[in-house]
């Protein structure tokens, strides 16, 4: 029997709080991607490791494909849009903006894309290269409203700086 030459196990204590939970997954999931430069790969464990730890309803990316594209990328949950456009929608938005968007309920956000009606909050997270160009973005949907603020928002965003591109 093989088995692949991982070196992390997530270790996962679902009893912690919020913010007790990403003090375990940020470390955790930086491990993870630390030593691999596949930048696929990476999206992929980390749409995995977050899905694992926080359970939300959808976790993926959509990266930048034209100068007015967004294209999805590695995610977890139910099927998804493939492409968005630039300022539409929250990922649109994010990425226009260049700023995290915090949704609490999606349908009273203008023009939000509802690629499940089963969502019902969201965080969208912009994603950088070394330069300050915005890549793309890291979009988690919850199938309950208000499932996300400040603290997301910057534990998300300190995992976003680990991504090597």
């Amino acid at each position: 029997m093989y088995f692949c030459d991982m070196a992390e196990e997530l270790n996962i204590n679902k009893t912690l709080s919020k913010q007790e939970l990403y003090e375990e997954a940020i470390p955790q999931i930086k491990a993870l991607i630390g030593t691999e430069e596949n930048l696929v790969a990476n999206l992929a464990n980390i749409t995995a490791a977050l899905k694992q730890f926080f359970g939300h309803f959808w976790i993926g990316f959509y990266l930048v494909d034209s100068d007015d594209e967004l294209v999805l990328g590695p995610f977890q949950g139910p099927i998804a849009c493939t492409r968005i456009k630039k300022g539409k929608g929250v990922c649109g938005a994010t990425w226009e903006r260049e700023k995290t968007i915090i949704v609490p309920d999606v349908d009273k956000f203008p023009g939000h894309i509802a690629c499940s009606g089963d969502s019902k909050s969201e965080i969208v997270v912009p994603l950088f290269d070394e330069k300050g160009n915005c890549k793309g973005v890291l979009d988690i949907d919850a199938d309950y409203y208000e499932a996300f603020d400040e603290l997301d928002q910057k534990f998300l965003e300190e995992l976003m700086s680990a991504i090597k591109w």
